[in-house]
């Protein structure tokens, strides 16, 4: 890979924030499974998922569309659809286990100590409200300010994310916004009330080149400078490695390799990763061809026996095909994979 690409991807971490704060389990997802029902059928989503996020880290999950990368973001704060449920496995903030947290406890911890963002910043905003009234909620319901103290926060959130004209920018509706601006209202609503940990789902997905550099930057500032964690959640190899110190690569609903930012990068094991590296670095290169994963990602609930990614691989062997690898410990260096010929 070339210099220049790892050199890009590359997130400069503060190197005072692991002696100013003491590294702790903020979020714990342990053996995650998630189901969506009708009347016909149960339909499995994700399967055993594992991972851990500790105060002021960052981690990112990548992988396709339809992978279960969103699912299992929304999942941990119960919000996917009413048909899409956990089945089995465990969701910890710190002590506290959220899956099994009632509606109301939940919503208190929602906004206050985790924030959101999400993929489509023309929809995740309400219409009707000005941009004021929706970033003045969360401070209202959480910290209880007065309005002279809400509305400097106000401002101040509304320049912590880039915004230049904060007043005018307060009293517009989101209609009334660009995409880039909309996104950036959805990043101050977020971080409102200082969260421990923010969670971005797809978080540039929906906007230009330009503007998806500026608010990855501003991304980069806040974690940096607020100390938060940061889960965030993308089909892009390049924003993941912009902004994570540790990656772990979903497809089919379950986990095929986790490990650091620079050993992914470097050192990648599963044919799918190595693939996903290969087709940035040949974006990031201008190539007239991208490397292809041809097939598509298995649906949620098709039946197959052996590895998930065996149809698209080009390593695949008759045991692919037929024994399904577990998630195991590298025999050489860090981190874990899921591949009967690479460990």
């Amino acid at each position: 890979m070339p210099a220049d690409f790892q050199k890009n991807m590359i997130f400069p971490q503060n190197a005072d924030k692991t002696t100013e704060i003491e590294m702790q389990d903020l979020l714990r997802i342990e053996n995650l499974s998630v189901v969506a029902t009708d009347k016909k059928r149960t339909t499995q989503i994700v399967s055993e998922v594992s991972f851990t996020v500790r105060n002021g880290e960052t981690m990112g999950i990548i992988g396709e569309s339809g992978c279960g990368k969103s699912i299992t973001a929304m999942s941990i704060l119960k919000l996917t659809e009413p048909n899409i449920h956990i089945d089995k496995g465990h969701i910890y903030w710190g002590n506290i286990c959220l899956s099994e947290l009632s509606e109301s406890r939940l919503r208190k911890i929602c906004g206050k100590e985790i924030g959101m963002i999400f993929q489509e910043p023309m929809t995740s905003l309400n219409p009707v409200f000005t941009i004021k009234q929706q970033l003045s909620a969360p401070i209202r319901l959480h910290l209880g300010l007065s309005k002279p103290d809400i509305h400097q926060r106000c401002i101040r959130l509304m320049e912590d994310v880039g915004i230049k004209d904060p007043e005018k920018t307060l009293k517009s509706y989101p209609h009334e916004l660009s995409g880039g601006m909309c996104q950036r209202v959805a990043i101050a609503i977020a971080i409102s009330c200082d969260p421990q940990l923010l969670i971005a789902d797809e978080p540039t997905t929906a906007l230009d080149v330009t503007i998806q550099a500026q608010i990855l930057g501003i991304l980069k500032n806040l974690i940096r400078t607020n100390q938060m964690a940061l889960l965030i959640i993308s089909h892009d190899m390049g924003v993941i490695a912009s902004l994570s110190e540790n990656i772990t690569v979903m497809y089919g609903g379950e986990i095929v390799e986790q490990n650091t930012r620079d050993n992914i990068i470097k050192q990648s094991s599963h044919p799918y990763t190595k693939k996903l590296i290969r087709s940035a670095e040949e974006l990031y290169d201008g190539a007239d061809e991208l490397t292809l994963v041809r097939g598509n990602v298995p649906r949620p609930g098709e039946n197959r026996t052996g590895c998930r990614f065996a149809p698209r691989c080009d390593l695949s062997t008759q045991r692919c095909h037929a024994e399904h690898p577990p998630l195991v410990q590298k025999e050489r260096g860090k981190g874990t994979v899921r591949c009967w010929n690479c460990r």
